[in-house]
């Protein structure tokens, strides 16, 4: 009963969106909720293990073969190495009907290793890679949910195909605009990503995310006695600095929408030696392609003016890319009815206690698990956007139909890109919010599989209202910059890997780590 009533909401919900399309049967989606509940423990045992591995962009080699595992053994027909990347892969299942494409990331930040289910900063190995920002959620709900609609599928002979496939190096922004230029969207009908939130929806039109371009600067100069003859050399490092202090400058006559920071990659060796190589790395980020094409162009010139000043010669690498996001509209109508249907989880009063205990501890402001479904806003109705992050799924959206999920597996008001942005990603608030996600996104399959006007619509959409705002205009390199981390996780993942979940031996990773749900206190000193 509680499966049939909730395929009856998501009729219902989506009968009242603006474009109402014809949405797949209630008792289709019931049966694909069932599936997405018969798989709770395997959701909180992927959740658990991908957190355990905590791999960084290029190098998620462990959380790769976990995956694909899974997939192959479901019945998907996996293709590993894809796009001249390691760790990506396609796995694709089906004949017949629309081509739905599903996708996640994968990797973690550097730095941010943080013991699980405790709300204060103890990194499990310090100085390690670690999961802050939830990226270990995000596929676990795409093989759920690819799983539940497929068997929906199979059983009910619904013709349809699925290509499930990972966002490798998503916080280096590194790899999507390579997955779109070596085709493997372009059989691709429509696309849903899915990323970690603390609320539950969707959007369509401009998200209001930067697009970017990452560029590595390559100085050379010449060595020499720093102190006994410093007139011989000509600094690299030199020519690092001009640069910086003159983008520094620079800034207060760009943009108010661009964002741009850089860090040192080589600074040189020794301070008595006159350095002969430096470098560093940016990213330049604002609203527009074009936007973004004019800061690398500023970039470039004054990085050859730095060059000059210091009588040195500079080259660029350009070790990434991202386009501005543009969600599409009949698609993200769809899946906010099916996520209204499913509503946000039922949290505990130890969820609730263990997410105020984070905010509390690390003066965060207090705000609640949210237990409604917010509304789904129009563009014309949100504040205009100046700047901010960026996602390179950007790049799927301007080739083929796309929305992103947002479902609810973290605490809200932290800080992105930290360590307390790690604290739930492996309790119950990340299972629970991972499971009320895949039976959205399962609901969500099913509509593309039985509605072609949907199909269509969304492809409408595409052609005449996105691609009338911009042009798709990636500046890309020759090749991913897949030797990325790789010097990293030779240092820390001998360290690590005594932390690796074995779900054989424990019901969690918790249980593993000897962590009491909730934990609320920070031990005494």
């Amino acid at each position: 009963m509680k499966h049939a009533a909730l395929a009856l909401m998501a009729s219902a919900a989506f009968a009242q969106a603006p474009m109402a399309h014809a949405a797949a049967a209630p008792k289709l989606k019931a049966e694909a909720v069932a599936g997405v509940e018969a798989q709770k423990k395997a959701i909180q045992v992927m959740v658990d293990t991908v957190f355990s591995y905590s791999e960084p962009g290029f190098q998620e080699v462990r959380t790769s073969a976990y995956l694909t595992d899974i997939l192959e053994k479901n019945g998907f027909k996996v293709t590993r190495g894809v796009a001249g990347i390691p760790t990506a892969f396609t796995a694709t299942w089906g004949e017949g009907g629309p081509v739905l494409a599903l996708g996640s990331d994968i990797d973690d930040l550097l730095g941010l290793s943080q013991t699980p289910g405790l709300p204060y900063i103890k990194p499990m190995v310090e100085g390690a890679p670690g999961h802050g920002e939830g990226h270990n959620s995000g596929m676990p709900l795409v093989v759920a949910a690819a799983i539940a609609a497929k068997q929906v599928m199979e059983k009910n002979h619904i013709p349809g195909r699925l290509m499930i496939w990972p966002g490798v190096a998503e916080e280096l922004l590194a790899t999507k605009a390579y997955y779109v230029r070596a085709g493997l969207f372009k059989d691709v009908d429509l696309c849903i990503f899915t990323h970690v939130s603390s609320d539950f929806g969707t959007a369509y039109g401009d998200l209001g995310q930067n697009g970017m371009v990452s560029v590595e600067y390559s100085f050379k100069g010449k060595t020499a006695h720093a102190g006994g003859m410093p007139w011989e050399g000509k600094s690299a490092l030199d020519a690092v600095e001009v640069m910086d202090t003159a983008w520094n400058f620079r800034r207060e006559h760009l943009p108010l929408t661009q964002r741009s920071h850089y860090v040192i990659t080589n600074g040189g060796g020794q301070p008595n030696i006159v350095p002969d190589n430096a470098s560093v790395w940016y990213y330049f980020r604002d609203r527009t392609f074009g936007a973004v094409r004019n800061l690398y162009t500023i970039g470039n010139e004054i990085a050859e003016g730095a060059a000059k000043a210091t009588g040195t010669t500079v080259t660029s690498k350009i070790l990434g890319y991202a386009a501005p996001n543009f969600g599409n509209k009949p698609l993200a109508e769809a899946a906010y009815a099916n996520i209204k249907a499913v509503g946000m989880p039922k949290w505990s009063a130890d969820d609730q206690a263990f997410a105020k205990a984070v905010q509390t501890i690390n003066k965060r402001n207090i705000k609640p698990l949210p237990d409604t479904v917010g509304p789904l806003v129009p563009p014309e109705q949100r504040s205009n956007s100046m700047g901010g992050g960026s996602d390179d799924i950007g790049d799927i959206m301007w080739t083929v139909p796309t929305i992103t999920i947002r479902y609810p597996a973290n605490v809200p008001n932290l800080i992105g890109h930290h360590v307390l942005s790690a604290m739930a990603m492996a309790t119950p608030i990340a299972h629970k919010g991972v499971e009320a996600g895949a039976k959205a996104l399962a609901m969500t399959i099913l509509d593309v599989m039985t509605t072609p006007k949907l199909v269509s619509d969304a492809k409408t959409y595409f052609n005449d209202v996105q691609l009338k705002t911009d042009k798709y205009d990636p500046i890309l390199g020759p090749v991913p910059a897949t030797w990325l981390n790789e010097k990293t996780m030779k240092e820390f993942r001998p360290a690590m890997e005594k932390y690796y979940y074995d779900a054989t031996k424990y019901p969690t990773y918790l249980d593993q780590l000897g962590i009491k749900y909730p934990t609320l206190e920070e031990p005494k000193k």
